[in-house]
């Protein structure tokens, strides 16, 4: 496949048997779930397979999802720990000030004095706001929550990330 794909969620096991697979989500879109949905399936070998959502469902905590054509736990079985993925054509148009996790991860993050602390390697989502965690050299990583008191200038063309720490942040 030639497009860009991007990640919206793992397929961590089976559940049941009657097709339903076990997704742990990376996506904040509620939508790509829904019936009727194109999803992509990718192997750590890069074979794709697209799948069409059958049913939609959460279950402590997790997105149980069964595809059209995969009726049986024998047919959803060798889809376990693989990626499912979306196309760039697929992409919702995002809001101001929201940002894909791929425009943010590998973003150089500066204070406004212009000093480097280091690059954003992972975002975690723990519940209010977003958290960027940032890589620094010779450093113990540090978490920037995404908050407008912080985050001062995102500009993920240019791969940049401009933030005022609150104090305490940056120990």
């Amino acid at each position: 496949m030639d497009r860009q794909m991007f990640n919206v969620g793992k397929i961590i096991n089976t559940h049941g048997i009657k097709g339903e697979v076990k997704v742990h989500r990376i996506t904040d879109f509620e939508e790509r779930f829904q019936p009727g949905q194109l999803l992509y399936w990718v192997n750590d070998k890069q074979e794709t397979k697209t799948l069409v959502v059958r049913s939609h469902r959460i279950h402590k905590g997790f997105d149980l999802i069964s595809f059209e054509g995969l009726p049986s736990i024998n047919d959803v079985e060798p889809l376990k720990n693989v990626t499912l993925m979306v196309s760039e054509e697929e992409q919702e148009e995002l809001g101001d000030h929201e940002f894909y996790f791929h425009e943010i991860i590998g973003c150089t993050v500066c204070l406004e004095s212009g000093e480097e602390l280091g690059v954003i390697k992972e975002i975690l989502t723990p519940g209010a706001n977003d958290v960027w965690v940032v890589k620094r050299r010779g450093s113990k990583d540090l978490l920037i929550p995404y908050i407008e008191p912080v985050v001062k200038k995102v500009n993920p063309t240019e791969k940049t990330i401009i933030i005022d720490p609150i104090e305490g942040l940056l120990d």
